[in-house]
């Protein structure tokens, strides 16, 4: 295969996979809904995921704290990516094992009421799994952001938006869509502009 027809193969998969976004309509906005009640009831947003998700969670914790959009200025919503804290990461991995480093964050971090966003393109990750377990079992409100048929983790989600697609890369690209999309529609709605 060449370069171009690489270049047309990638741009292809984007399109089809943004054309379905249309389908996780009511998904979406019944998650920004629920984030945007834990906001306005004095909650947080936690949100976790390894590489590509790390960045996308905190892509999206940044997001909420500074500003979605640069013509709207607003107070910060508080957020929280738990992949940021290399000591925090280390210490646990090392002393508890890689799949107990958000779980132990959540656990030092979370409240009833909060929600964690869970992002994990296979929808099978062992520590993103162990968190989600652990805040559904302390009344954290649970969201999954997947890909694929949303692994086992979509089995004990609250909520999960599964993006069916099999290319990691196309899965990302949705998810980081999805959380804009996430952040314009919290922010609208916590600020009473709908």
């Amino acid at each position: 295969m060449n370069i171009k027809a690489l270049f047309d193969q990638a741009l292809e998969q984007h399109m089809s996979v943004m054309q379905d976004l249309p389908l996780y309509y009511s998904k979406i906005e019944e998650t920004a809904g629920i984030m945007a009640g834990a906001l306005k009831s004095g909650n947080k947003i936690l949100l976790c995921g390894n590489g590509g998700s790390a960045a996308d969670a905190q892509h999206i914790a940044t997001e909420f704290i500074v500003r979605f959009r640069g013509d709207f200025n607003r107070r910060s919503l508080p957020a929280i990516a738990l992949t940021t804290d290399t000591s925090l990461l280390t210490a646990c991995a090392n002393d508890y094992g890689f799949e107990e480093i958000f779980k132990r964050q959540v656990e030092g971090l979370g409240k009833p009421g909060d929600v964690l966003i869970g992002i994990s393109t296979s929808g099978n990750s062992p520590n993103v799994y162990k968190a989600i377990d652990f805040a559904r079992s302390n009344n954290i409100i649970t969201i999954l952001l997947a890909g694929k048929n949303g692994g086992s983790i979509k089995n004990i989600a609250d909520h999960a938006i599964v993006v069916s697609h099999d290319d990691t890369a196309r899965i990302q690209e949705a998810h980081i869509t999805i959380g804009h999309i996430l952040c314009r529609l919290v922010e609208e709605i916590y600020f009473n502009k709908i």
